[in-house]
């Protein structure tokens, strides 16, 4: 066994130590993730038979850990003790680029030296309802690596189910690497999972949160397909980078302020209101597509305070797709404008092997920008759930450090 090695390094590939640092998260600091997450000695646990051990060389950051810190919604720990798990920490961590150290005896399609990333879909493998060839996302024991699951990508070594491991794109660097896997994917479930509205060229695109990290990958993928996107940001800026990834144009949703729960159906004046502030943003679609078009999907995650505007402005029978709710969870939907004009309102969760492999060779074949927005050391991973929790936004996705010793260096 190999001693401990210092963040920055890993040991030789295929050495496995017996203990190594991670990022801790203990019920007893559950709040600011700022303290919340804590540099502890962990030991390595033995990997299943379906299992990959993973050197981490960069880890992704993500919403999801924020809540994993905070204790909420849910307490991820004592979940997972109830469901027989021993340990009562959380490592977690949904995005990893980094080297393969070792394979469990069921798992065939990566080995000991290669250079991965690994998507966030988990499920138990002998699921009745995967056994029966149902989407795994949605089965009973789905769960997203990283969050629901331990020993995600905030240690030295993390643990993957074989089948999400992927190979990493070989012109990116490790950081670049770990960032976009879980939004992407998510993006791509997004918007080719739901039979009957699955973006086709020509489509008419509206993605909140343009320039964000999911919204960065939907823009992507929308122009790699022949679609139009058209973006909702917070300032110029922020739109115009929108444009850069492919975005036909943007609008800036502080020029509106109808957000939020609409007034009662009853309050005549009230819904004057808010439908006039509706009506106006709708406008601003058609001014920067250039024509009286409405969106085919609208690709949602802010929620409570933008589905009512969501579902006013989709085409008839087109689709509001949501994985998110980062404004709050009470959305309201005015039904007169859902079932006369038959739109949907699809909720997406996570991914299936199918979509990430899918996405994952657009990346690999350079057709999407990763969109590494800022890197923080391993020590500064508290502080980065902190900035993203509060909102200091960046352009594209979050990483940290781990076994990469600076940015832009090791291997491409």
């Amino acid at each position: 066994m190999t001693k401990i090695t210092a963040i920055g390094s890993l040991p030789p590939i295929g050495e496995v130590p017996e203990k190594m640092l991670a990022q801790v998260v203990r019920q007893d600091r559950f709040g600011d993730p700022r303290t919340a997450f804590q540099v502890e000695e962990i030991k390595i646990p033995e990997i299943k038979p379906h299992e990959v051990l993973i050197g981490a060389m960069a880890a992704g950051i993500n919403f999801n850990n924020v809540w994993a810190a905070r204790g909420i919604p849910i307490d991820v720990i004592t979940t997972r003790q109830k469901q027989g798990e021993p340990y009562d920490f959380h490592i977690g961590g949904s995005d990893v680029s980094g080297i393969v150290y070792a394979v469990g005896s069921q798992v065939d399609n990566v080995k000991i030296g290669d250079e991965v990333v690994v998507h966030h879909g988990y499920w138990s493998l002998d699921d009745p309802w995967i056994e029966a060839g149902k989407d795994p996302m949605i089965a009973p024991s789905a769960q997203i690596w990283g969050y629901n699951t331990n020993f995600g990508s905030f240690g030295q070594f993390c643990i993957a189910q074989g089948h999400a491991v992927l190979p990493k794109a070989e012109h990116l660097t490790w950081e670049e690497a770990a960032a976009p896997t879980l939004v992407g994917t998510t993006a791509y479930r997004m918007l080719f999972g739901w039979e009957g509205n699955v973006l086709k060229q020509g489509d008419l695109v509206l993605v909140w949160g343009g320039s964000g990290g999911l919204g960065s990958q939907a823009i992507q993928l929308a122009a790699v397909h022949g679609a139009k996107a058209v973006a909702v940001v917070s300032d110029d800026e922020r739109g115009e980078y929108c444009k850069r990834l492919g975005a036909v144009g943007y609008i800036n949703r502080k020029h509106f302020n109808h957000w939020g729960i609409p007034p009662h159906w009853t309050d005549l004046e009230g819904q004057r209101e808010w439908t006039k502030g509706c009506r106006a943003f709708g406008a601003a679609i058609w001014d920067v597509v250039g024509e009286r078009r409405n969106p085919d999907i609208v690709f949602e995650h802010p929620g409570e305070s933008t589905i009512p505007t969501s579902i006013f402005v989709c085409e008839a029978g087109g689709m509001v797709v949501i994985c998110a709710g980062t404004t709050g969870y009470s959305a309201m939907v005015d039904l007169r404008y859902h079932w006369v004009r038959q739109k949907r309102l699809q909720g997406s969760h996570g991914t299936n092997d199918e979509q990430a492999r899918a996405y994952n060779q657009l990346v690999r074949d350079g057709k999407i920008d990763p969109c590494l927005g800022q890197v923080y050391s391993f020590e500064e991973i508290g502080k980065a759930h902190y900035d993203m929790e509060k909102g200091e936004e960046v352009f594209g996705n979050r990483v940290a450090l781990v076994g990469a010793s600076s940015t832009g260096m090791g291997r491409k």
